[in-house]
């Protein structure tokens, strides 16, 4: 039995050496995983002290930032990064302490991260962070991406913008936020648009916060339906569209929309700053 053991160890060591495997990432859980887990900030600085490495991972690369950040245990995510917890480490999975505090909704510690180095934004083939604090409702942490350069029309072949992710998600402040941040309106999933994803969720808020920026009633899909014709028969919504299709546009709605356009998304922030009344300002600007 002895020797089994021995040629075992002898196989996974000739695996390490031929992969590169680094032999501390493949542990399975340190203590410093289950101190940042259950946010023991005492216990953590501790084991700090003690010379435990920051970045050591378990086999599916997961490290003790991303542990602190799924918790919300900001202090721990805080101490981890002062000793030089990698921010933009990422799980097999392409998952980041970031992803991971935009899923709990912790604007604090995606703040801190971002603060720190984190990218705000990920590869198109790896989870977003934008899409997965969107489809939660977590407005505070899209504010935060966004704020640190987030693209807000960031388009994932099977997820689509984070503005269609909002309206599948029937998500009415993080939409609200986004398109106020310069999202383009007609920007979905392939030729469905985020109106067409708000109509189809018979989510009326939603649509007639697209409609108020300028979504497009008259789009057609790969199925060339326009928004009314998958919104559910007989719906508040389907109501809704037809009464709007029926009703002239406001000049006042028109001419907001012509601005916003002819600034453009990188300027909006320069509307707070026009020799305006605030009144005309708030107005352009959507509040």
């Amino acid at each position: 039995m002895a020797e089994e053991d021995n040629d075992d160890d002898n196989v996974w060591n000739a695996l390490a050496v031929i992969l590169d495997i680094d032999s501390e990432s493949w542990a399975d859980r340190s203590p410093l995983h289950d101190a940042a887990c259950q946010g023991r900030l005492l216990a953590l600085r501790t084991l700090i002290l003690q010379g435990h490495n920051v970045n050591v991972s378990t086999i599916d690369h997961v490290t003790p930032l991303h542990e602190a950040c799924i918790g919300h245990h900001v202090a721990c995510a805080r101490a981890l990064i002062d000793a030089g917890a990698n921010v933009n480490a990422s799980t097999i999975d392409g998952v980041t302490p970031l992803f991971n505090a935009c899923t709990v909704g912790s604007v604090a510690c995606t703040e801190i991260l971002l603060e720190n180095g984190a990218k705000p934004q990920s590869l198109v083939y790896h989870p977003s962070p934008i899409h997965e604090a969107t489809s939660k409702g977590h407005h505070g942490c899209v504010e935060a991406l966004v704020s640190w350069g987030a693209d807000v029309d960031m388009d994932i072949p099977h997820l689509g913008t984070a503005l269609y992710t909002a309206c599948i998600c029937r998500e009415l402040e993080c939409a609200r936020k986004l398109l106020r941040e310069g999202a383009n309106v007609q920007k979905g999933k392939s030729l469905d648009s985020p109106l067409h994803a708000a109509a189809e969720k018979d989510c009326t808020a939603v649509v007639n916060l697209l409609l108020d920026f300028g979504a497009d009633i008259n789009a057609r899909n790969t199925e060339f339906q326009r928004p009314v014709d998958v919104a559910p028969p007989s719906s508040l919504t389907e109501g809704f569209l037809l009464l709007y299709e029926a009703t002239p546009r406001l000049l006042s709605q028109l001419c907001r929309q012509c601005v916003r356009n002819c600034v453009g998304r990188d300027r909006l922030h320069l509307l707070a700053h026009l020799p305006l009344p605030n009144r005309v300002k708030s107005y352009l600007q959507h509040q």
